[in-house]
């Protein structure tokens, strides 16, 4: 009998009425709600009542100076419809995200393959590699826009040396979003190379024993027993990786100021722009969340096409 239960005797024959879910059973689940309730109280104050607060501000005109207007979807329309700028970021998101998710998949995944063996000196290129992941992403950004300056910047000063005129890399309208991809890539190819890794270390070697008893070559070995094996960690880096460049903001900032032009306005940028810039918080509010539906949207087209290429070991 536990501790928590209240035994009652009654007279009749002697019989024992056990009852459970007495006082201390309950002071215990006061216990659990008042360990919960700070996360929950902050959960509320600064996650989902902001969240909400934004969604309600998204149906109003609002600039901090005059009063709340409710204009219904008159944000949302004149988003789609009246603001050629925002269609811009859409399709700047989309092409810095197209370019960034393959290239970070691909490097880091051969990263992994590479470091993945035990050899004299690994542990240091590994550090190295993982790094800048926590570095600090205003930090970071600056000093690749030294390195990227137009006169005296490191890349430059390189092509110099080979007789060639490197270009004004942050100021031209068809490199500026590749330099953002690439110093984004090597900040965070750490923490996919990480997980890929570990995903590598998981697979059991008695795989690559069958498939080398059936004459299978390393590179149908890698595509028919590594990449289904490690695909439930493939679907992870992919699902972390679209987000986290659909949401790119710090390089953008530091490296661009969303120019030449708005040849570099993402959608976060833009919504930073018209909010905190312009003071347009209820039309920054809607750009936020129409940028929250199309992450949701594509997080759905991945979750339920899942079921095609990842391989869950039984």
């Amino acid at each position: 009998m536990s501790r928590s239960d209240a035994v009652q005797q009654s007279g009749v024959n002697g019989r024992v009425i056990v009852k459970s879910g007495g006082q201390l059973n309950r002071r215990e689940k006061w216990y659990g709600y008042a360990f919960v309730m700070p996360m929950l109280i902050g959960y509320i104050l600064f996650l989902f009542g902001p969240v909400v607060a934004s969604f309600v501000m998204s149906f109003t005109n609002w600039n901090l100076t005059s009063a709340l207007k409710f204009v219904g979807l008159a944000n949302y329309r004149m988003a789609f419809f009246e603001d050629p700028v925002f269609v811009e970021t859409i399709w700047n998101t989309l092409y810095f995200t197209l370019l960034f998710v393959p290239l970070n998949i691909v490097i880091t995944l051969s990263l992994a393959l590479l470091t993945q063996r035990s050899i004299p000196g690994i542990g240091f290129f590994r550090t190295a590699i993982f790094s800048p992941v926590v570095t600090s992403i205003v930090v970071w950004a600056i000093i690749w826009k030294y390195i990227f300056q137009t006169d005296n910047g490191l890349v430059n000063a390189i092509l110099k040396w080979f007789g060639i005129t490197g270009p004004a890399w942050l100021y031209n309208l068809e490199l500026a979003i590749p330099v953002v991809v690439i110093v984004s890539l090597l900040k965070s190819l750490g923490m996919n190379m990480a997980i890929f890794l570990s995903a590598l270390n998981g697979v059991p070697a008695m795989y690559y024993e069958a498939a080398r008893i059936d004459g299978a070559s390393r590179w149908r070995s890698f595509l028919h027993v590594t990449l289904p094996l490690i695909s439930p960690s493939m679907f992870l880096v992919v699902m972390i990786t679209l987000i986290g460049s659909m949401k790119v903001f710090g390089q953008i900032y530091i490296l661009t100021k969303g120019g030449p032009g708005t040849s570099t306005h993402v959608m976060v940028y833009y919504i930073y722009e018209q909010a905190f810039k312009y003071n347009e918080f209820g039309y920054g509010s809607a750009i936020s969340f129409v940028l929250f539906f199309i992450i949701l949207l594509l997080t759905l087209f991945q979750w339920y096409g899942r079921k095609r290429w990842v391989h869950y070991e039984e």
